[in-house]
C-alpha cells in the first residue's frame, strides 16, 4: 500500500459487506462543555477506559480538550492489559463512584449493562458511524454505544527475522507455519512469544478463532445457549487444538508467567519472531523498536489456504455514557468531540493509531502504520473473520482462559479442555 493512500468510504462499506455477512437532534447549548457558568463551577467528566495502549495519548487529549472547554476537567482512569475491567467497572457502581463514559463490549454485555446506558440514537456521530461497526451496540432499534475503532488481529511478525531464516512465503496452512517456525528455531530464534498469563489472550482472542471458523458462528453460538451444539466433537475445534498445540511447541519458556508487556518486549526486542497480537500494539513496538519492520499474519487452523488466509476484524468497544451522570450532555458533546473536530480526529488517527469506524475521518496509511495498513489491506480484499468474543457469556474470558492455562501446564488433555471449556459455557449461560 502506498504510503499516503487515503482510506475511503468504499473501504468501510466493503468491510461491512464482509463483517455483515459472516444524527440529526444537537444538545442545547446552554449545556455546553465550552460553557463555565460564568467562571463559578467547573464539571468533572469521569471517562473510565479499557485499552492501556492509548493511556499516554489521552492525557495529552485531556489538556487539550481543557485548554478549549473551560469549566470542564476531564478524569480519565485506565484499567486494562493484565487488569479485569469488567470486574473493575462493576467495583465503581458498586462503591457509587459511577463513571460517566465507560466502555462496552455490546452484544450480551450491552444486555448486562443496558439499564445503565443513555440511548445515543439522536446523537450527531451516529449518521457518520460505519454500519457494522454501529451492530454490537444497537439493541430494539436504538444506539447505546459509539464504536471506539475498528481492530484486525492474528499473528504479528517481524519480516526481517522470516527473511533471516529464509522464509520466503508467508504461511497460510497450519504445516507452512509449523515449517515456519522449525526455520526460525534452526536460526535461534523463538518463534512464538506467547503471554498466556493473560486470560484475555486466550479465553477471547485465541478461542475465538475456533468460533470465527464455524460454518455459521450465531449459530453454533446459539446452539451452545439452546444445548443443541457442542464444544466437544466439534471438528473445528478440533483443527483449532493443533494451532494451539503449536503455538505452545514452538512457543517461549514459562508461557503461563509471561504477561502481555513481557510478551511484546520479546517481540518487539527480536527474541521472538511471531506474536498473537493485532495492530493496537504498534505503539508499543515503536516504543521499543521504531524500526521494527512487522505485519500480520493469519492464524491457521488447517491446510485449506483459502479458508485460513484470513484475519479476524471487528469493533473492540465502545464509548457509551451512563444514562445517571449528572454530566450527560457534556459527556456527549466530549464523545462528538472526538469524532467530528479536527484536534479530535487527529487523536484517533495519528496519535492511537486507530482504524476509524467513521466514513467522516480519513487515515492514511502513515498514520496507522504498518499493522494497521496490513488490516486495511486484508479488509480490502474480503479476507477477514468475525468477532465473537462479545457474545461469550459473562465470566467466558476467565473461566475459558482458565481451563486453556490448566490444559498448558499439563493438568488436562485436550479432550479434558474441550469437556472443561463446554461445562463453563453451559454454567455461564444459565446465569
Amino acid at each position: 500500500m502506498k504510503k499516503n493512500t487515503k482510506l475511503t468510504l468504499v473501504l468501510f462499506l466493503a468491510l461491512s459487506m464482509v463483517l455483515a455477512a459472516c444524527g440529526s437532534k444537537t444538545e442545547d447549548k446552554g449545556a455546553s462543555g465550552a460553557k463555565d457558568n460564568g467562571g463559578t463551577e467547573t464539571k468533572t467528566i469521569k471517562i473510565f477506559q479499557f485499552k492501556v495502549e492509548i493511556a499516554e495519548a489521552l492525557n495529552k487529549l485531556k489538556a487539550e480538550y481543557e485548554s478549549t472547554h473551560p469549566g470542564i476537567k476531564l478524569d480519565i482512569q485506565t484499567v486494562g492489559g493484565g487488569s479485569d475491567y469488567g470486574a473493575a467497572l462493576k467495583a465503581k457502581f458498586a462503591s457509587g463512584d459511577e463513571p460517566d463514559i465507560f466502555n462496552n463490549l455490546g452484544y450480551l454485555e450491552l444486555d448486562t449493562w443496558l439499564n445503565n446506558l443513555e440511548d445515543l440514537s439522536d446523537q450527531p456521530w451516529v449518521k457518520d458511524a460505519v454500519d457494522v461497526a454501529k451492530l454490537p451496540m444497537t439493541k430494539d432499534g436504538k444506539v447505546y454505544g459509539m464504536p471506539m475503532n475498528l481492530e484486525g488481529y492474528g499473528f504479528v511478525y517481524n519480516k526481517d527475522l522470516f527473511a533471516k531464516a529464509g522464509i520466503t512465503e508467508t504461511p497460510k496452512t497450519l504445516t507452512q507455519l509449523e515449517d515456519a517456525a522449525k526455520k526460525l528455531q534452526a536460526i535461534g530464534v523463538t518463534p512464538f512469544a506467547n503471554g498466556y498469563q493473560e486470560t484475555w489472550i486466550l479465553g477471547l482472542h485465541n478461542l475465538n478463532v475456533a468460533f470465527a471458523h464455524q460454518q455459521d458462528p450465531d449459530a453454533f453460538i446459539k446452539g451452545l445457549n439452546d444445548g443443541s451444539a457442542k464444544i466437544v466433537g466439534n471438528p473445528v475445534f478440533e483443527n483449532w487444538a493443533k494451532l494451539f498445540d503449536l503455538t505452545i511447541k514452538y512457543g517461549n519458556k514459562n508461557p503461563l508467567t509471561t504477561d502481555y508487556n513481557t510478551e511484546m518486549t520479546m517481540f518487539a526486542s527480536g527474541e521472538a519472531a511471531m506474536t498473537q497480537q493485532g495492530n493496537w500494539t504498534q505503539g508499543q513496538i515503536d516504543g521499543i523498536n521504531p524500526k521494527a519492520n512487522i505485519g500480520i499474519l493469519p492464524m491457521p487452523i488447517s491446510d485449506d489456504a483459502a479458508a485460513n488466509d484470513k484475519i479476524y476484524v471487528g469493533v473492540p468497544n465502545n464509548w457509551v455514557v451512563n444514562k445517571n451522570s449528572k454530566v450527560k450532555p457534556e459527556a456527549k458533546e466530549f464523545l462528538n468531540w472526538l469524532v467530528s473536530s479536527d484536534a479530535g480526529k487527529r487523536y484517533i488517527t495519528k496519535e492511537f493509531k486507530f482504524i476509524p469506524a467513521f466514513k467522516n475521518i480519513d487515515a492514511t496509511s502513515e498514520d496507522l502504520g504498518q499493522l494497521g495498513a496490513e488490516v486495511v489491506k486484508y479488509s480490502q480484499e474480503g479476507k477477514v473473520l468475525s468477532w465473537n468474543f462479545s457474545k461469550f457469556p459473562d465470566g467466558g474470558m476467565n473461566d475459558f482462559g482458565n481451563a486453556m492455562q490448566a490444559y498448558i501446564a499439563g493438568k488436562s488433555d485436550k479432550n479434558g479442555l474441550f469437556d472443561a471449556l463446554q461445562k463453563s459455557w453451559e454454567s455461564l449461560a444459565k446465569k
